[in-house]
């Protein structure tokens, strides 16, 4: 009994040797598109937990118990930044974590939508490139000891955006020009109309808190009836009431659904930041192509 004490104490020494449980980092990311990139570099050495989860909206979210619980637990924790996630400041102070905060966006050069810097930088494949390289650097600084893994998971992923960056390019470059603007439920595609030569216009501004007017709606409409505006999309955060409305006073089909802020849910088109896009992608042109 006495040689068994001895060996399970000694086996704590010998564990109390190496780093602290270096796989059991935990990783918190503020909504569900940057927690898919979080996973894509970070594989199995961290657990992530994803605050605003699929086909949630991160503008209007209310942090749980759950999620200060989580973020206090922290080892790392990531945000978009940009006055994306109004509430994640606060969370984050409250939990009292002792986490590391890293802003995910550094680096981005941000697009002005109305005098307001929009916090959608994902939605260029080429800001998702910064996001994927801070997130690998993050990570290195956080658990050296895979800074090799990570590295090489981010720069097989950045081939990837890459790839489907040159991919869009050429696709959306043989659109008319008069086939180039979209309506949406709320400004959150600016960086992919400067990026893909695209033109987006919404009855709502970047946040969805935000409501029209009477007199806005009917600008915007009388706008589009003059721009020659070439499909309407809802997004699966918003309510499609309002693009219905605009559908309806127009005579534009709504030519389907875009993902714009949160992933889909499983069994969804958008499970993924790849997938998001492709699936953006693929809505845009069957619509613009055929309008």
């Amino acid at each position: 009994m006495k040689l068994k004490t001895t060996l399970v104490t000694g086996l704590f020494a010998a564990f109390a040797a190496f780093p602290a449980f270096a796989d059991d980092m935990k990783v918190v990311a503020s909504f569900s598109i940057l927690g898919d990139m979080v996973e894509h570099v970070v594989g199995d050495h961290a657990e992530v937990t994803t605050i605003v989860g699929p086909d949630a909206d991160a503008h209007v979210y209310q942090p749980s118990v759950a999620d200060a619980r989580a973020v206090a637990e922290a080892d790392v924790i990531f945000v978009n930044g940009m006055g994306f996630e109004t509430w994640s400041d606060t969370l984050i102070a409250e939990s009292g974590t002792d986490g590391t905060v890293y802003v995910a966006t550094e680096g981005v050069t941000p697009v002005l939508v109305d005098g307001e810097i929009d916090p959608h930088a994902w939605n260029a494949l080429t800001n998702g490139v910064v996001y994927v390289q801070n997130i690998a650097d993050a990570m290195s600084e956080a658990m050296p000891g895979h800074a090799t893994e990570f590295q090489a998971n981010a720069a097989s992923y950045i081939s990837t955006l890459y790839a489907l960056h040159a991919d869009t390019l050429q696709r959306l470059a043989a659109l008319p020009e008069d086939r180039r603007t979209v309506v949406t439920a709320h400004d959150a595609f600016g960086y992919l109309a400067d990026a893909y030569g695209m033109n987006f216009v919404a009855p709502i501004g970047i946040d969805t808190e935000a409501e029209p007017s009477a007199q806005e709606l009917a600008s915007l409409i009388t706008q589009i009836r003059e721009d020659g505006v070439a499909a309407l999309f809802v997004e699966n955060i918003t309510s499609p009431a309002l693009v219905q409305q605009i559908a309806d006073e127009t005579g534009l089909e709504i030519g389907g659904q875009l993902f714009s802020d949160a992933l889909s849910e499983r069994g969804g088109p958008a499970t993924s930041y790849l997938a998001m896009f492709e699936h953006n992608l693929g809505q845009l042109l069957a619509a613009l192509e055929s309008s």
